[in-house]
């Protein structure tokens, strides 16, 4: 039985024939290609190889979207791709794939894959299948490394989705579709290629990808691609963390963070990677806080501004840090250590599941610690902080914060009318008293020999 459930989890997808479509029934003319694209193309068919744009720039262009990069697929090797191109370099350790440059420009070449199933139907940590390349497979069925060259139809059958396994030809304006891709954009449903299961268990990120793609092109998720993914959400824990922060901030960064992270929780897929999510969620002005700050970033990106990824992750953290924060004042701890010891704890929790490289958790540490700050309007402080580096993005966050309720509206105004008032005003806006009264420090006395005693 379970030999049996094993060969079936790694049985290899059908490499189907593909529908040929015509560009009087898709539409796509060579000129809406990137130039760029176009140029690998032709270059490598002239030089008698095959090739094709592929995925989600074709599947882009089918639904009147703007693609904004452009892979192409190949069944030349790695090498031989580089020896056509001047500008273009070798690449990746899992996969081979080459670089080409066109200018500002970066086109990626893929070799065609192989489905390549082991030869005895068992998993096993590492097997090898021939001179061509190499396919280790984990015993939870994921894909540790899989470097196997193969046809344009198992090409297309190896990929995730049906609507990234479309390919276009340039060189005949075809669309060769081999998985009913455009059946299904056309349908609005976003559907896995091959068993559901087996090909989460393969690498679990697809599951992470389904909610992206879903929530990024309004798709409905297929009843069958979606139904093993509450249950397979455990193996999100065998995916290298610093995997699993790149595909979150590609998923927070699309432009449809909101709805990404509402589908995300949906899907029970957040317990792997934002485990404080549904504890934000439950509190009213954390949820509302989030939703603002989602929603901001959404904009900025709909707007072509910069996002930046450690404000959008001190957003996501902060109601946590918040309650740790007031747990620990509670315990008669000073409020800006308690605040440390707060920041600490949930960045190390969150370190645990998702590898946030230090230069991010620096500045979402320096973004919340300056919150207390702006409660402090008086003396030098509010100048001191005015002039610190990162004054704008604490500044935003406390936007974020007067926005929900967190903090009055007026702390927010008063700081915005601050910014931008000639000197003299800003002393008559100083807040006489306000904020924490600055601690005492008592020295030591000094000890024989008249050396000074450190401070306490």
């Amino acid at each position: 039985m379970i030999q049996k459930l094993i060969r079936r989890l790694i049985r290899p997808r059908r490499a189907a024939d593909p529908a040929i479509i015509p560009l009087k029934k898709h539409g796509i003319a060579p000129e809406h290609i990137n130039s760029c694209a176009l140029t690998v193309c032709e270059t490598l068919q002239r030089a008698g190889f095959k090739a094709f744009v592929v995925g989600g720039a074709v599947r882009d262009l089918l639904m009147g979207k703007e693609p904004k990069d452009y892979d192409v697929a190949t069944d030349a090797t790695p090498e031989e791709v580089r020896h056509l191109f001047r500008r273009s370099r070798i690449i990746g350790r899992r996969f081979r794939i080459v670089h080409v440059m066109c200018g500002r420009d970066t086109i990626e070449v893929t070799t065609f894959r192989g489905l390549g199933a082991p030869v005895n139907g068992e998993p096993i940590e590492d097997e090898e299948e021939g001179d061509n390349g190499e396919r280790h497979v984990h015993e939870s069925g994921r894909l540790l490394r899989d470097n196997v060259f193969g046809t344009q139809a198992e090409d297309a059958a190896r990929r995730d989705f049906t609507m990234n396994a479309l390919y276009y030809d340039p060189g005949t304006a075809e669309i060769w579709d081999s998985q009913e891709g455009v059946a299904d954009i056309k349908r609005g449903v976003l559907r896995i290629i091959g068993d559901p299961e087996t090909r989460y268990r393969e690498d679990p990120v697809r599951m992470l990808r389904a909610v992206r793609l879903a929530a990024k092109l309004n798709l409905k998720l297929d009843p069958a691609t979606r139904k093993p993914i509450r249950s397979l959400a455990e193996l999100l824990q065998y995916v290298p963390k610093a995997r699993l922060f790149d595909e979150m901030l590609k998923l927070f960064l699309s432009g449809h963070a909101l709805e990404s992270a509402k589908r995300l929780r949906e899907e029970g897929l957040h317990h792997g990677v934002l485990p404080l999510l549904d504890v934000l969620l439950e509190q009213p002005m954390g949820e509302r806080f989030v939703t603002l700050a989602l929603q901001n970033t959404d904009e900025r990106i709909e707007a072509d501004k910069p996002v930046s990824p450690a404000f959008l992750f001190a957003t996501l953290f902060w109601h946590e840090v918040l309650t740790r924060w007031e747990k620990y004042q509670k315990q008669d701890m000073p409020p800006m250590p308690a605040l440390n010891e707060a920041m600490d704890e949930v960045i190390q929790q969150q370190v645990e599941t998702l590898a946030i490289p230090r230069r991010y958790t620096a500045v979402m540490r320096e973004i919340w610690g300056f919150q207390p700050r702006f409660l402090q309007r008086s003396g030098q402080r509010p100048f001191r902080l005015l002039e610190h580096p990162r004054f704008r993005a604490g500044f935003d966050f406390l936007l974020l914060r007067c926005a929900s309720g967190e903090v009055a509206a007026e702390v927010g105004e008063w700081w915005e009318k601050f910014q931008h008032a000639h000197p003299e005003e800003r002393t008559r806006m100083l807040v006489k008293g306000e904020g924490p009264a600055k601690p005492r420090r008592r020295r030591r006395r000094k000890p024989a020999g008249g050396a000074p005693a450190a401070a306490e």
